[in-house]
């Protein structure tokens, strides 16, 4: 073991703690870091940084999970999180994170170690090409080594890194990979740190207000966005007087303006709508969709970065902020006197549902507290949720993948102050079950996690998978196995094996209970469901926005 010290720093340890003094130079704050050897100088230099106040360390089990978690700290703080990793199949793991972070607008940044590039395509042990691995998920690649000696170079890329995936130029946030090839020894005293030649960049910042003077009939489409723009539009609409139809992710759903079953409304409505103010990136619905592929409604996108939806490839303009002129009066009040219609129908008729656990959850919760929303059924439970209260909400919306939903709550609990609720489906809790694991020497995560249970995919059965076999013949004999895939797993236990609290609910008011017990640390609460009753709850409520709208505005 004498030798692994030497009076002479080795490289890939002076390397290590250049790359981490640069990034917490530009301002990040949080690091995730899983066990690995390959990457022990990066894993060290971190380690003492958080030592001297510098930084917050994090160390997770896997990096699947701390691809997530490090996504969650990005989405709270809105600041770039470095994720450390060690080679091989550890750098793939990152892959669902960064593609989430990639579409979301997440800045996320995928420090890998390597083996050096000698080694790539000899078998070496853990050894594979990193460079490209992600293929065109990062906004950038950086390709650095350690024995280039060359500590400006290192900064450089961590500078480059930094400011591409938080976007301050270019005002579009993303993933970026910042890949070290690191050779032995892995472990010294990095001694005195080189200080490289002072860095700074001005941030970008959007182009002028583009006024948009009242006209046709307008509506304005929210979709997932930031806390801080979401309550923007959420104000400037109600100021404007325009129908909002947001998205829970939004964080614009809330005001006067806010629509809060335009999802059963937007069918009625559509062919009457001459205008479409467009912004943030709405995924829920198909109603919206196809209201944003008709070529004969004006589509304005607001997006400040140059990449803005148009899934029907029918924007007609992009501006990067807007200043709202009044609204036609008459036309919202149309959209208000049908939703309150529609809203009365849906609040008497509540049942044990799944949309019935989410407007509990969103009730319990204040303006300051977070809740982060599985992207199946439960974000669309929070659509239907009556209007009230406005957390702050958070889902991965970038690819709306199940994948890593435990974590990222974890992560944004660990970012953010407040309580935080994650409510999810039983198919999207097993498929992150595994970072229910905290390990035990880092801080304690609070979090409560409401597992909204009916036992498969409901969310097919609201959509044409799931006709009866008059329709679709004996494809109906599929629906089951393929889509719904009901698991025969006691979430109960599963959990209680994570050596965590759970508390069975079946109503609302226990629910409700269970949410008010103040607890530290990860709790779950498991609400049993029938799935069986969802897709002709669906089909009723877009029968009565038909009715809604024929009697409050034809």
């Amino acid at each position: 073991m004498d030798d692994l010290f030497t009076t002479e720093v080795p490289p890939s340890v002076l390397a290590g703690a250049v790359l981490l003094d640069e990034l917490v130079a530009l301002g990040v704050s949080d690091i995730v870091c899983c066990p690995g050897s390959r990457s022990a100088p990066l894993a060290y230099a971190a380690a003492r940084l958080e030592a001297e106040g510098r930084v917050r360390l994090h160390v997770r089990l896997d990096e699947r999970s701390a691809g997530f978690f490090g996504l969650g700290i990005a989405k709270a703080t809105r600041r770039a999180v470095a994720i450390i990793t060690t080679s091989g199949t550890a750098v793939a793991n990152l892959a669902p994170s960064l593609a989430e972070a990639r579409f979301g607008y997440v800045p996320l940044i995928a420090l890998t170690a390597d083996r050096p590039s000698t080694l790539v395509g000899t078998g070496s042990n853990q050894t594979a090409d990193q460079v490209g691995i992600f293929g065109t998920i990062p906004l950038n690649v950086c390709r650095i080594s350690a024995n280039d000696s060359s500590p400006e170079a290192w900064r450089a890329a961590v500078r480059r890194s930094v400011v591409v995936s938080e976007g301050r130029l270019s005002l579009r946030p993303g993933p970026v990979h910042l890949n070290i090839e690191l050779v032995p020894p892995l472990i010294g005293d990095p001694g005195v740190i080189p200080w490289g030649v002072p860095f700074r960049v001005e941030n970008a910042y959007p182009g002028r207000a583009v006024k948009i003077d009242p006209g046709p009939r307008t509506v304005i489409i929210a979709g997932d966005m930031p806390v801080d723009e979401g309550r923007w539009w959420a104000a400037e609409a109600e100021r404007a007087q325009i129908p909002l139809l947001a998205e829970p992710s939004s964080n614009a759903r809330s005001g006067s303006s806010a629509i809060s079953g335009y999802r059963y409304l937007l069918s009625s409505f559509a062919p009457t709508i001459e205008r479409v103010i467009l912004a943030g990136h709405p995924t829920l619905s198909r109603p919206t969709t196809e209201l944003l592929t008709r070529k004969d409604v004006e589509i304005i996108a607001v997006n400040p970065s140059g990449e803005w939806p148009d899934p029907g490839w029918a924007v007609s303009q992009v501006v990067p902020q807007v200043s709202l002129g009044m609204g036609d009066t008459a036309w919202m009040n149309k959209w208000v006197s049908a939703d309150r219609s529609l809203r009365a129908r849906m609040d008497a008729d509540l049942v044990w549902s799944g949309q019935t656990v989410a407007a509990v959850v969103l009730n319990h919760l204040r303006d300051e507290d977070s809740l982060v929303l599985g992207a199946s059924n439960p974000i669309r439970d929070a659509d239907l949720a009556p209007l009230g209260s406005s957390p702050r909400i958070y889902s991965n919306r970038g690819l709306a993948g199940i994948d890593g939903t435990i974590a990222t709550a974890c992560g944004i609990s660990a970012g953010s102050s407040g309580e935080v609720v994650a409510l999810m489906g039983d198919l999207t809790a097993l498929h992150d079950i595994g970072s229910l694991a905290q390990p035990s020497l880092e801080k304690t995560i609070d979090l409560t996690v409401v597992i909204s249970d009916d036992h498969g995919g409901s969310l097919f059965s609201s959509l044409e998978y799931a006709a009866p076999a008059s329709q679709i013949g004996e494809l109906a004999d599929y629906f089951e196995r393929l889509f719904s895939v009901p698991m025969e797993c006691d979430l109960t236990s599963v959990v209680r094996g994570f050596g965590l609290s759970v508390t069975e609910v079946s109503t609302p008011t226990q629910l409700s209970q269970a949410l008010a017990v103040s607890k530290s640390g990860i709790r779950v609460i498991h609400c049993r469901l029938e799935r069986s009753t969802r897709g002709d709850r669906d089909r009723k409520l877009a029968s009565w926005g038909r009715e809604a709208y024929k009697t409050r505005v034809n």
